[in-house]
């Protein structure tokens, strides 16, 4: 089955799919974008994340192209068109199409819409969830409003290139005083005294991951304690576990950090349990 693509208004094979050379997103990164995982044929938290969608176009001022079931009902058809039972649906919007200027575009220009759709190899997931993954660390230098799902990501880009380059699956973010802010595509977590998850704040300096708000209520749940505040790498280094979150890996456990274990080295039983019943917590359409 040959891949389709969603791209302002038509349905079309991937190969063809395109954009303007004068799309905003193109030129300026100047667009925002979700990830939803897809369980069964399903959109897992669509609601959540068309709300933080909602949230990054309000924030850059970018006019929302369409209702919001109408958006839903491209992303539902996508999937089906794809026949994508277990992978991601991606959604990006730019501010459209228009001659090179820094400032924005006349008004009325109409934003810009591409959605894919891709499977994912569930098996290889849940094998690479059992072994666990390698972390590095990174100098944080983001600008500031991480909080926005922007397509702005070279400095993701160039530290997951250090992390695939040293061996690891991801590079986690170090803020100036020490302290451990998210991974390049996902949020950091450590496990302490057993049953306590510690993970940053996300009133700032990091995305409030939709796969992180549903960990809170799964945690608590299963009576762990969540406590939100910063940490620091030799924190992290001395804790019993470690993990990352996000629509793409769920939770994933963190074995080593910089090539040094963390805890025994293997997978944790609270991010093991945390994997386990996530799904049972997150909605399903």
């Amino acid at each position: 089955m040959s891949r389709i693509a969603y791209v302002n208004g038509r349905y079309l094979p991937h190969r063809h799919a395109s954009v303007h050379v004068e799309d905003r997103g193109y030129q300026f990164a100047d667009g925002v974008y979700e990830v939803c995982e897809v369980l069964n044929g399903h959109l897992v938290d669509e609601r959540r994340h068309l709300d933080r969608l909602e949230r990054s176009l309000r924030e850059l001022f970018i006019p929302t192209p369409m209702s919001r079931i109408a958006l839903a009902n491209v992303l539902a058809e996508v999937v089906r068109r794809n026949g994508v039972r277990d992978g991601l649906v991606y959604l990006q919007i730019t501010r459209g199409v228009a001659r090179r200027d820094h400032a924005f575009p006349p008004a009325g220009t109409k934003p810009a819409v591409v959605v894919t759709a891709r499977r994912s190899d569930r098996k290889g997931q849940e094998a690479l969830a059992a072994k666990g993954v390698a972390v590095i660390t990174v100098p944080e230098n983001r600008w500031p409003r991480v909080d926005i799902k922007s397509t702005s990501l070279l400095p993701n880009v160039l530290a997951k290139q250090q992390a695939k380059e040293a061996g690891a699956r991801e590079a986690w973010f170090v803020d100036g005083a020490g302290f451990v802010t998210e991974g390049a595509s996902t949020n950091a977590w450590i496990v302490t005294g057993g049953k306590t998850i510690v993970t940053r704040p996300a009133e700032s300096g990091i995305l409030r991951g939709i796969t992180r708000t549903v960990v809170f209520e799964v945690a608590a749940a299963l009576g762990y304690t969540v406590e939100e505040r910063p940490f620091t790498v030799a924190e992290a280094l001395a804790a019993d576990e470690a993990f990352i979150t996000a629509a793409t890996t769920v939770v994933m456990p963190v074995v080593r950090i910089d090539g040094h274990a963390v805890g025994d080295g293997k997978p944790g039983p609270v991010a093991t349990t945390l994997r386990l019943k996530f799904h049972d917590f997150s909605e399903i359409f």
